[in-house]
């Protein structure tokens, strides 16, 4: 019986999608409506990334335009978003109202990839923003797909035809600008700006901007700031769809070896962010999975991660950091392969595989307040990874936008 129910939702699916197609290829013939833009982050789960601050510049610059401006977001996030950002109007993806609205839209404004069969209007600008320096091989790069479902060729391919529609690329260094003209065979205009959603980590790194965070996210205002960071391992679970997560070091020996003062934030990814195990140490820790890391990171004074490409948006700050992969081996060799070999580029912090090379590392970061032999190597990682971030990414691409052009950027 359940057997026959998937097979009709299923059918249900497949015929509405149909009937949205020829909605869609009708509505793209007719010509698209200025000022009528598009945003979407992660495929519609969330309002938040390079495309929410580049809403925020856009209607500060041009309050006008909010009223024709839309965020399209999944049904099954819809009433959330809306009570969490009841000033944004939003539309609910893959309805008939939200394939007129992308149809005649004259940008999209997105940083993750549409689906190959949804076609855009030949006169809406696809401004891509994609959402992280790549640390871990994408795209046409990765050279085995063991995605469920998707054969490498057609994998790829996919990459390709999605990045062809790109009308622009925002890169946030040349490694990434160099990365995306391989992993996705990109050759539309790439937009050297840095990414928007990092201009607050210029334009807010303030003592008095620090404070007031720390009162609304920890409730006090501790010395120190710990934040772990870890990367998703969509291998690390327990049956499929129901995922874990335990921490790689024990609380108790944690604050052992940092000031009394310290307080520990854990970003964790949203499918484990109710499974992680705080006890007796409620006061002293604080689970983030949902806020805007880059409150979090603002008020961090130390960023613990491992494989992460937080790495790379912190390091705008130039303070500390630590690495902790200790599953490096499996990650490395069995999961997806990095763009660079991870223990000899003269990462911006630390490396330690074992708890005990942690707790060491910690105790240095009390008495030093960072690690003085990385000095050298956080400075070139910021050179490296930081130099297009200027605070004014935003900026460049509302007035792109308001612009209808682009011509600074020529």
């Amino acid at each position: 019986m359940g057997n026959l129910r998937n097979k009709l939702v299923t059918l249900i699916k497949l015929i509405a999608r149909y009937l949205l197609i020829v909605l869609n290829d009708g509505f793209i013939c007719m010509r698209v409506k200025k000022r009528l833009i598009l945003f979407e982050s992660f495929n519609g789960k969330d309002i938040s990334d390079n495309p929410f601050a580049i809403y925020k510049q856009l209607i500060q610059n041009d309050p006008t335009i909010k009223q024709s401006c839309y965020f399209s977001v999944k049904p099954a996030v819809y009433r959330r978003l809306a009570q969490t950002f009841p000033d944004v109007q939003l539309i609910k993806r893959f309805t008939p109202i939200w394939v007129w609205y992308s149809a005649r839209a004259s940008f999209w404004v997105m940083n993750s990839r549409m689906p190959k069969w949804w076609k855009k209007n030949s006169g809406t600008v696809y401004i891509q923003t994609w959402h992280g320096t790549p640390l871990k091989k994408l795209g046409v790069d990765i050279d085995n797909v063991e995605i469920p479902g998707n054969q490498t060729q057609q994998y790829h391919q996919q990459f390709i035809d999605e990045a062809n529609r790109w009308d622009y690329l925002i890169a946030p260094n040349q490694y990434s600008k160099d990365i995306f003209k391989s992993a996705f065979k990109f050759h539309h205009q790439f937009l050297d700006i840095g990414y928007p959603r990092n201009d607050m980590l210029y334009q807010q790194n303030n003592a008095t901007t620090i404070t007031i965070l720390k009162k609304q996210l920890l409730g006090r205002v501790p010395s120190k700031v710990v934040m772990y960071a870890p990367t998703w391992r969509d291998d690390d679970y327990q049956k499929q769809g129901s995922y874990k997560f335990e921490l790689p070091f024990n609380l108790k020996d944690f604050f052992a070896a940092v000031d009394d003062e310290t307080m520990l934030i854990i970003r964790p990814h949203y499918l484990v962010k109710d499974h992680i195990n705080i006890t007796g140490f409620q006061d002293r820790v604080k689970i983030c999975a949902d806020e805007d890391i880059n409150e979090l990171y603002l008020i961090t004074d130390l960023l613990i991660t491992d494989y992460s490409s937080v790495m790379f948006d912190f390091a705008n700050l130039k303070r500390p950091m630590l690495f902790f992969p200790y599953d490096l081996s499996h990650y490395r060799d069995e999961l997806r392969g990095f763009y660079f070999n991870y223990q000899s580029q003269n990462l911006p912090g630390p490396v330690v595989t074992t708890a005990d090379q942690f707790y060491q590392a910690l105790a240095i970061f009390k008495q030093q307040g960072e690690f003085p032999d990385f000095r050298k190597n956080l400075a070139e990682f910021n050179t490296k990874f930081c130099s297009w971030e200027t605070g004014t990414a935003s900026q460049k691409v509302s007035d792109l936008i308001l612009n209808k052009g682009g011509k600074e950027f020529e």
